[in-house]
């Protein structure tokens, strides 16, 4: 793995010198773009719309638009904006995990502690450990600015970049009904069904199986084998008939169960 942050986390007066390494990868298969025709590589250019030539990436800079005036930033700009949070992981507060939601999580990362900051890391993951808390900070990845939160995850931190209010949409917009009527049979029929249906979460038993139908299609289709499509028609469940559906849901998994005994 190779590290995507360096710098320091701030625990009070202590400064643990740490790196970041991403923690999760693509398991979707690469697709090339290709021209139906000949089926040649498709490729992307960076062209200057006024001239319609190509600009390699070493002329090419950001600008931000203000009072119709293109305002070009350098590197140096980005760090300067907020130069601590470029290389300081500042934990401003500690708070409980379960009170943050989980609307707000995003990406995850691993911390790795250098060399020197061994002892001093070891001692934030046993606190936390110990106090059941999480620490929250701010720092600069990518030129953005990203809250996010230090825990504690079997032997080692983990730091979960969270989304900011603001980033948030309302869902004012949303028609959802305010007033439909459920009987008491059918919200007891699907609470019986969810029930049925519960067991301990193990997420080993899901795999993104996905990609390897996809892949399977693709190695037909090298042996020269025609695809065969499935039709598939989905029909909604009326207002009438939800009872009558639950309940035969429920008998449903009944009959599963007997037969994976």
């Amino acid at each position: 793995m190779r590290a995507v942050w360096s710098g320091t986390i701030g625990f009070g007066l202590v400064n643990i010198p740490i790196k970041l390494y991403s923690a999760t990868q693509d398991s979707r298969l690469d697709l090339d773009m290709l021209d139906k025709k000949d089926h040649a590589h498709i490729k992307f250019k960076r062209v200057n719309e006024n001239t319609g030539k190509e600009v390699p990436w070493e002329q090419i800079v950001k600008g931000y638009l203000y009072n119709d005036e293109y305002i070009i930033l350098e590197d140096e700009d980005f760090q300067e904006a907020a130069p601590e949070k470029s290389k300081i992981i500042t934990i401003e507060s500690f708070v409980e995990q379960a009170e943050i939601d989980d609307i707000y999580f995003e990406t995850p990362y691993y911390i790795e502690p250098d060399k020197a900051g061994v002892k001093a890391y070891e001692l934030l993951l046993k606190t936390l450990q110990k106090t059941g808390k999480a620490g929250l900070g701010r720092f600069v990845l990518r030129t953005s600015e990203h809250l996010a939160v230090i825990r504690p995850r079997d032997n080692y931190l983990m730091l979960q970049q969270l989304r900011f209010e603001q980033e948030i949409r309302s869902p004012e917009d949303l028609s959802i009904p305010s007033s439909s009527k459920i009987s008491k049979r059918e919200l007891d029929m699907a609470v019986q069904l969810v029930e049925s249906y519960t067991s301990e979460f193990d997420i080993s038993q899901y795999k993104d199986t996905y990609h390897e139908d996809l892949l399977k299609i693709i190695k037909a289709k090298a042996s020269g084998k025609r695809r065969t499509v499935k039709k598939m028609k989905v029909v909604h469940t009326k207002s009438s008939d939800l009872f009558d559906q639950l309940k035969a849901s429920l008998g449903n998994t009944s009959g599963n169960k007997k037969r994976a005994s």
